[in-house]
Formats: structure tokens, sequence, C-alpha cells
């Protein structure tokens, strides 16, 4: 019987990309039999107060940061777009683009836990398995995601798990310290940490 290739999907600001995502992508990798693994940064983020340095930057780190991993492809098409970014836009031009390919959202259990409030979330549930990230706790038990604790979940929406060892990183917290001129490289991939520090990102613009 053949078996229908599946396409792993993770999107986020990524502003910057950080040991944290790093780690998701290497899990996902390892874990949900991907055929490949698209990183997707978002254009306009409609749910962010505030405003996303330019998608120029955000795309070239994260270029940098994934795509030395294995089969990952960063997939810059939310950023061309106008107007809000939303993921039932991107699954519906994938699916359009390779038919018969199973595609695979990747979330956090707090990006799960708030799909209710996505634009048009029960088509999304619809058209992809959501892998849920849930973090291991200190005794490395899962803090596990009950997908029926979403109000009327779709009849055939499909949740998988997806296991990550305990992480704090904060891409606010780094944007913060690059801002304060203090050394991030211990929270990025190198290649990032250099990039952050050649363009001067998050500084204030009289600090170049």
């Amino acid at each position: 019987m053949a078996v229908t290739p599946r396409v792993g999907l993770f999107g986020g600001a990524f502003d910057p990309p950080h040991n944290t995502h790093v780690a998701l992508v290497r899990a996902a990798l390892a874990q949900l039999r991907l055929r490949e693994l698209r990183v997707l940064p978002t254009g306009h983020a409609w749910h962010k107060a505030r405003t996303l340095s330019d998608a120029v930057h955000r795309v070239a780190m994260a270029r940098l940061a994934f795509e030395s991993l294995g089969p990952v492809v960063v997939d810059a098409r939310e950023t061309l777009r106008s107007g809000p970014t939303y993921t039932l836009d991107t699954l519906r031009e994938l699916r359009a683009e390779q038919p018969g390919t199973e595609f695979v959202l990747m979330l956090g259990t707090d990006q799960a836990a708030a799909l209710p409030t996505w634009h048009g979330w029960r088509q999304i549930l619809q058209l992809a398995v959501v892998a849920v990230a849930e973090r291991l706790d200190d005794a490395g038990h899962a803090i596990a995601f009950d997908p029926n604790s979403l109000p009327d979940l779709p009849a055939g929406a499909r949740f998988e798990s997806l296991r990550l060892a305990p992480a704090d990183t904060s891409a606010t917290d780094i944007r913060q310290r690059a801002a304060q001129r203090q050394d991030v490289a211990a929270l990025v991939p190198p290649a990032v940490a250099r990039y952050i520090d050649q363009h001067h990102l998050y500084r204030q613009p009289d600090e170049h």
C-alpha cells in the first residue's frame, strides 16, 4: 500500500527564530514521519499588537536557522500577501499545489487551545492534522493537550502529540537583550546571532 506523503507546516513570526524553534523542528523531523517540513514566516500578523521586523530579515534568519536541519524549506508566501495572514489560505494553496499530501500543522499547546479564535479554524481541522507540541515538565511527564476542550470540535479532526523537552526561550526576551546590546548567542543559532549583530536588529534607530 502506498504511503501518503506528509508535509509539516510550522508558522510563526520568527522574530527572531531561536533555539526552542530549532528543537521543535528537530523533534518534528524525528517524530512525525515527514517527507518535508515547511517553515512559514508570517506576513501581517493580525493577532499581534506589535509591529514585526521587516519580513526580509525574518525570512533570512529563518533560512539560517532551519534549512541545514534536513528536508526543511522556508516558504515566504505569507510575507508576500497583502492584508492579514491566515493559515487557512495557506493550507488551501498548498493542498492545490500538492494534491494527495497530508499536511501536519505544528502548534504549541497555547496555540492549540486558542484555535477557536483562528480564522476558519474548523476548516483548518478538515484540511490538516494538528501536531501539538507537548512540553515535558521537570519530572519528564508530558503536559498534555485535550482536543475535546475545544468547543464544537468538528467530526474527524485529527490530533497528534509532539514531545519536547522543557524550554523557556522567549523571542521577546531575546529582542530586549539585543536592544540592550547583550549577548544572545546562547539563545539563538550562531548564524542568527551573527545576523542580528550585523544588521543591528532590535536596536533603537539612533544606536546603529
